[in-house]
């Protein structure tokens, strides 16, 4: 199975604009990995275009940590 892969410089985005939708799709299908045997990384882009691979799951414990900390920071 493939990686799926998050962007965090797109789920900032999300954040600043409070669009839980996109949250919760992204959140959903990254569930669906980890739940068939995946991984899913948070990627960063640089300004050169590099992306930086710098976290994994593999386990759906460790990811709704995640999860929670992303929507802790939604502004209201």
């Amino acid at each position: 199975m493939e990686d799926f892969i998050i962007s965090v410089g797109k789920v900032e985005e999300w954040q600043m604009t409070n669009d839980v939708a996109a949250l919760d799709g992204l959140f959903q299908r990254a569930k669906k990995v980890l739940v068939g045997g995946g991984i899913v990384a948070l990627v960063r882009e640089q300004r050169s275009g590099e992306v930086y691979r710098f976290e994994e799951f593999n386990n759906l414990e460790d990811f709704e940590i995640y999860k929670r900390n992303v929507y802790k920071y939604l502004t209201e």
